[in-house]
């Protein structure tokens, strides 16, 4: 298997399945929300804030503690409201009166929304922990389309610096392909493939916020009604869901 064939699972089958099953373990990494200072909030903007912006000023805001101030219902719940937020869903799977919950929660507050489709940059010196912590000094990304741009190495340690600007959507992977981080358009999760303990270190090392992937679990998660499996959400102070 060649490097190109490591882009974002199939959205319709288990995403365990993906890569021909040769990852054991799947850990969903959900975005963090973004706290902001004063200057940068909605109030003060009406623009959302930069990746330099972000990664300088901002702190990350854990899924539990939004899902406990809005009153939605866990994981799934959330990520509902988001993708409805941003029109990702068909309107028949979206949760409008929890969109606008919300929206008020947002825009009466310092906290921004997650990035979606793209490597949170409040999740990028996690991600770099992963190879250092694998001992490798340099990654491979594999863009959304290999068949279009190139797949490319970086050195973790220019990455670390910010020499060079982090890849923004696709694959990246150490180049004995043992991990893999992957994340899709639209989408407020970033997939992290591997062994099962490498990967229960990375987040409990990194205080990473998501959970396990099961056998069924599918992309479109968010909402069991679409045949989805059930989220165990770790860590285990998640609010259970109403």
């Amino acid at each position: 298997m060649g490097y190109e064939e490591f882009v974002y699972p199939p959205c319709d089958r288990p995403l365990l399945e993906a890569y021909g099953g040769r990852f054991e373990a799947l850990y969903v990494i959900v975005h963090p929300f973004v706290r902001v200072p004063e200057r940068l909030a909605w109030r003060a903007t009406r623009a959302y804030p930069s990746e330099e912006q972000i990664y300088a000023t901002g702190e990350k805001v854990r899924w539990a503690e939004v899902a406990a101030e809005t009153g939605l219902s866990g994981a799934s719940g959330l990520n509902q409201a988001l993708l409805t937020s941003i029109n990702a869903i068909y309107p028949e799977f979206g949760d409008f009166g929890a969109r606008n919950q919300l929206q008020q929660f947002l825009e009466t507050g310092n906290v921004w929304m997650p990035n979606e489709g793209s490597f949170e940059p409040l999740l990028q010196p996690d991600f770099l922990d992963a190879f250092d912590t694998a001992g490798t000094g340099s990654l491979i990304f594999v863009p959304e389309f290999p068949s279009v741009d190139p797949v490319l190495p970086f050195l973790v340690s220019r990455l670390k610096e910010r020499a060079d600007p982090f890849p923004t959507r696709g694959s990246l992977m150490p180049e004995d392909a043992s991990f893999l981080f992957t994340v899709d358009w639209d989408s407020f999760f970033t997939l992290l493939y591997g062994r099962r303990k490498f990967l229960r270190d990375f987040a409990a090392r990194r205080k990473v916020e998501g959970f396990f992937a099961n056998a069924t679990t599918e992309h479109y998660w968010l909402n069991y009604a679409m045949g989805c499996a059930t989220v165990t959400v770790s860590p285990e102070d998640w609010p259970v869901a109403r």
